[in-house]
């Protein structure tokens, strides 16, 4: 059993920071106090000058394995993100097969526990075919259910009525949505068409996938959710009137409908399309500059409950076709808390507040057990960063198997020096690694 003891730290945790030690013991925080002594068997970590926080807990990604590791891989995405201070992932199922089935799960358990830098868990994913094998999810396991209300990969549209009501009213977890009304969005290309042919320019995106196809079918989602008592999470929420359909409040657990903001919408508008085209092609849509600040205030006033990425990588190449050939998707997971670190900075929200919506509430909103807090009892899952530390995004310090970032060129006001997870170091002065700290996410349910 190995004891690691961080001196030193500027904990953020639970709203506030403090000035203390911590002790590891065998992947569990032991102690922490104003002043712990060290033992020969113990192993110093100096923390000076350096804030401490709960590791991030991304609970919106796509590792691309199975089926598409020429994009990415479960070991090539872990080790960017513990460079970007993320300790735990929620993988999504739209893969190749696709994770709607309980042995497509555990074949993706296997992969991960053989290869992942960072804790892992992932949702399954429903069709209409499958609502009796979602009956049978062990829920201490699955994170949650994935519905794809409208366009997705494969078979996974689930649109009957009928079914979809079964679903809602089987699910023994929650069921997460990307919702996204297909006829509007068939209905607003054919019009692109119309006006462009096949050469259909990168900000059409915002248009073709608008504001009216996001919220009809969040909207949808949401009334099938209050008719059934069903509890809903909607994810990568990228209209202001999208907003409404959630309470402004922080998340407790009453809260049936959540939300969730994701990186690509925080920090891109439609303004953004002219500099980088398809490199922020990205289901829902990139949207106006007016959406992307309303889910601002939403994310600080706890509206919208939790901070993920999307994390989707492709290849260059891929992303470097025409409009209606490129892929929609792209990577994020490595500067997603450098991005939300540069807004504190800015002033825009505080560093308590992020902590919130990147490490507290994604923990208990998935019932994660032991996860997302620095307190004793809990995982030594934790991240290290330095404040003023500026730098800039190159292709060389990119960790991604794709090798691209559209925050190529940014420079970043924070670093993330350290990151340690189930108490061991995987991420440390500049090298990413598979530690061996990494666990299968139990829940609390």
């Amino acid at each position: 059993m190995e004891k690691i003891l961080v001196k030193n730290a500027t904990i953020i945790d639970s709203g506030t920071r403090r000035e203390a030690d911590i002790l590891i013991n065998d992947g569990v925080i032991e102690k922490i106090d104003s002043s712990i002594g060290l033992s020969p068997s113990t192993r110093l970590v100096q923390a000076d000058g350096m804030y401490v926080l709960p590791g991030v807990i991304d609970t919106h990604v796509h590792f691309r394995e199975p089926g598409l590791t020429h994009k990415a891989t479960f070991a090539s995405e872990s080790l960017a993100a513990v460079a970007g201070g993320v300790t735990t992932v929620v993988d999504m199922p739209n893969n190749i097969p696709a994770t709607t089935t309980i042995e497509a799960f555990e074949d993706k358990c296997a992969t991960a526990r053989e290869t992942s830098a960072v804790n892992y868990s992932f949702m399954v994913g429903a069709t209409a075919q499958n609502i009796d094998e979602i009956k049978k999810i062990d829920v201490k396991r699955v994170a949650a259910v994935k519905l794809f209300m409208g366009s997705s990969t494969g078979n996974m549209a689930l649109k009957e009525d009928d079914r979809l009501e079964e679903l809602f009213k089987e699910s023994p977890v929650m069921i997460a949505t990307h919702c996204e009304d297909d006829a509007i969005i068939t209905a607003n290309m054919e019009k692109a068409r119309e006006k462009y042919g096949e050469d259909i320019p990168a900000f059409m995106h915002e248009i073709i996938r608008d504001e009216e196809a996001c919220f009809n079918s969040s909207r949808e989602a949401v009334e099938m959710a209050r008719k059934t008592g069903a509890r809903l999470h909607l994810l990568h929420i990228s209209t202001e009137r999208e907003l409404e359909l959630i309470q402004n409040t922080e998340f407790d657990s009453h809260k049936m409908i959540t939300g969730e903001a994701c990186s690509h919408h925080l920090f891109f508008c439609d303004e953004d399309y002219k500099r980088l085209g398809n490199v922020i092609k990205v289901n829902p849509s990139v949207k106006k500059a007016s959406d992307r600040d309303a889910i601002w205030e939403a994310v600080i006033s706890g509206r919208i409950d939790t901070i993920a990425t999307d994390h989707a990588p492709h290849t260059w190449e891929e992303k470097s076709r025409s409009y209606l050939s490129c892929p929609s998707g792209g990577p994020m997971i490595q500067h997603s808390l450098l991005a939300v670190l540069d807004e504190v900075a800015h002033g825009r929200l505080t560093m308590e507040t992020a902590v919130e919506r990147m490490c507290h509430t994604p923990a208990r909103l998935f019932q994660m057990k032991n996860r997302g807090y620095i307190k004793e009892g809990y995982y030594a899952d934790m991240t290290m960063v330095e404040l003023n530390s500026p730098w800039r995004v190159h292709k060389e310090n990119l960790l991604y198997k794709c090798g691209w970032s559209a925050f190529e060129d940014r420079m970043f006001s924070s670093r993330v020096r350290m990151t340690m997870v189930g108490g061991k170091l995987a991420y440390s002065n500049g090298k990413a690694m598979r530690s061996g700290g990494a666990r299968e996410i139990e829940f609390d349910r």
